[in-house]
């Protein structure tokens, strides 16, 4: 049994805790702020500004910054050029030179291991179990919480237990040898988000707030089908198995997960943390996110503007002939760099900026649009196209950036300028993630 120990946000369908926390902690501070306007005497010992008629300024209430991510790197604002090093061979034109700025920020090392995307699927596996099973608790503001101290005490081989969850077991027609396994399908995470690009437009000023909140449920367990999907007369079943459920590819980057998927698993983050920060009376921080393909290209240089590889370049092996990214040599021999499918995903030496595999390994989704010619008119401080594209959107609306090729790709997608893409619904045995948040750069972020 694993459990993760949080004490705050539930998923579905109990009303978001978090939304309430931020809530009662706004009204809150607005209330401090303004009796500590009014409230400025001689006996009130206990008021934060002085009764002298001059301006002061408020702090937050809250005490504090966290510190540095853990599993993370700070990627240092700065400037390069975006975009092919060298001759475009293929003459597409999709991705012109172009010099842009990036702010700073901060990256995951390596991409999102299994064991990771697992802390995330079991704590909707737990969410949802607890409001069955009744794990719930009153809170002062009225609202119900689940009551994660007796949601870690869950026994998932016990009877009782799986009585209490029979909602989320396979049904008796879809089991084998009627073992009772947890539906995948069952577990469902739900999504609240603000849509900041629609709210900022002229147009709509003074609409509602209600109209830019997007929700939606999102099914989050891993497409492990992918393995055998993604190569026709091909014997991939054995990863099919045991790739996601077996702790000897814990520390592997996972895989069939969707840019849909990896969205919810940024907004659960950055609740996860958040959640534990406001407990703590610590500020709240960024959004956890998926990279711009900017911000991507920029970091997988690693400061090496005009390189074609993450390591320099121009060749993919060192002066000893080695092999210096996991991908598909020659004419396929997939074994000779070390790994036959995937490696760790801190194999291979990191790049200048200390992030891994930030060629080959797996490729990984952007939060970018795809779109050939979005070179031209993309701004350049921080460039970004985006698009919330809903299911009846077209398919080529539907497109995300992928970079930095992957185990299965030639040389030619290792390169930090090439560009692909994939639909955001769709799931590959070859696209992982990593995500970013903007943290301000404190010196005592160490």
């Amino acid at each position: 049994m694993v459990c993760i120990n949080q004490n705050n946000h539930y998923i579905c369908p109990i009303p978001s805790k978090l939304k309430t926390m931020k809530n009662t902690l706004s009204i809150f501070l607005a209330v401090a702020a303004i009796a500590s306007l009014t409230g400025c005497s001689k006996k009130n010992k206990g008021s934060m500004l002085p009764n002298d008629g001059q301006l002061h300024g408020v702090a937050p209430s809250a005490k504090g910054a966290m510190s540095r991510p853990i599993g993370m790197v700070y990627v240092p604002s700065g400037t390069f050029h975006m975009g092919p090093s060298d001759e475009d061979v293929n003459y597409a034109y999709t991705a012109r030179n172009k010099q842009v700025s990036i702010s700073g920020f901060w990256m995951d090392a390596t991409e999102i291991t299994n064991n990771e995307y697992r802390q995330f699927s079991y704590w909707v596996r737990d969410s949802i179990a607890a409001k069955m099973m009744g794990f719930i608790k009153q809170g002062k503001d009225g609202n119900e919480y689940i009551d994660w101290k007796k949601a870690s005490t869950i026994k998932w081989g016990d009877k009782a237990t799986l009585e209490k969850i029979d909602a989320m077991i396979f049904t008796p027609d879809n089991r084998i040898f009627n073992k009772k396994e947890i539906d995948p399908s069952k577990l469902v995470y739900h999504s609240e988000t603000f849509d900041y690009k629609e709210a900022s437009k002229r147009e709509n000023a003074g609409v509602q707030r209600s109209k830019f909140i997007v929700k939606k449920d999102i099914q989050i367990y891993p497409d492990t089908l992918c393995w055998v999907r993604d190569f026709s007369y091909a014997y991939n079943e054995p990863m099919s198995k045991k790739y996601y459920g077996h702790p000897a590819f814990g520390n592997y980057p996972v895989v069939g997960v969707s840019w849909k998927q990896a969205t919810a698993f940024c907004e659960w983050r950055t609740i996860y943390l958040n959640s534990f920060l406001e407990s703590k009376n610590k500020a709240s921080e960024s959004d956890f996110r998926l990279p711009t393909e900017a911000q991507w290209e920029y970091a997988a240089r690693g400061g090496r503007s005009q390189s074609p590889y993450p390591w320099g370049g121009p060749y993919l092996r060192n002066r000893k002939g080695c092999l210096l990214a996991n991908f598909k040599p020659g004419r396929g021999n997939y074994p000779e760099d070390g790994g036959f499918y995937t490696v760790r995903a801190d194999a291979y030496w990191p790049n200048d900026f200390g992030l891994y595999n930030m060629s080959g390994n797996v490729a990984e989704w952007t939060s970018s649009l795809y779109y050939e010619g979005g070179y031209s008119f993309q701004h350049d401080m921080n460039p970004d196209i985006r698009w919330n594209a809903k299911d009846s959107d077209p398919p080529r609306m539907k497109r995300k950036v992928i970079r930095g090729g992957s185990w299965k790709d030639v040389g030619y997608f290792l390169q930090t300028s090439t560009r692909n893409y994939e639909y955001q619904d769709t799931s590959k045995s070859y696209i992982g993630f990593r995500c970013v948040i903007d943290l301000p750069a404190m010196a005592k972020r160490k």
